[in-house]
């Protein structure tokens, strides 16, 4: 069975695709960046501010899904500049205090809307 998320706490989709689709017991989750879900925007104030915006995004989609961090299993960090791993790995951490999923974090060339941070991730599905 596949269903697909949708939240008002997270920005609608920037194109074709959906904020989450949960299928086989998993819920997966596009990736995140600073916008404001109200103002479709980006917050102001840096890569800390976006990354917490990023994560706050998350939380709404994962929350839509009866999920929350805990569940995550996955993430994908995109940065636009690895230089700023230090702060947002910080901020990061603050989500995930206990037993982190796994993750990579990469640096990307780009990201929509000329967004310095992205995150995904990867949720078990409660039973």
């Amino acid at each position: 069975m596949r269903r697909t998320i949708s939240t008002d706490g997270a920005p609608k989709a920037l194109g074709p695709y959906s904020q989450a689709v949960a299928a086989g017991g998993w819920l997966y989750c596009s990736g995140q960046i600073g916008l404001d879900p109200s103002t479709g925007e980006l917050v102001q104030g840096g890569v800390e501010s976006e990354a917490r915006q990023c994560l706050r995004n998350l939380e709404a989609v994962l929350e839509a899904a009866g999920c929350g961090f805990a569940d995550v299993v996955r993430t994908t960090i995109y940065l636009a500049d690895l230089g700023d791993f230090a702060r947002v790995n910080e901020i990061y951490g603050r989500s995930f205090p206990e037993d982190p999923p796994a993750r990579a974090c990469i640096e990307a060339a780009a990201l929509p809307k000329g967004a310095r941070v992205e995150i995904d991730c990867v949720a078990m599905l409660p039973s």
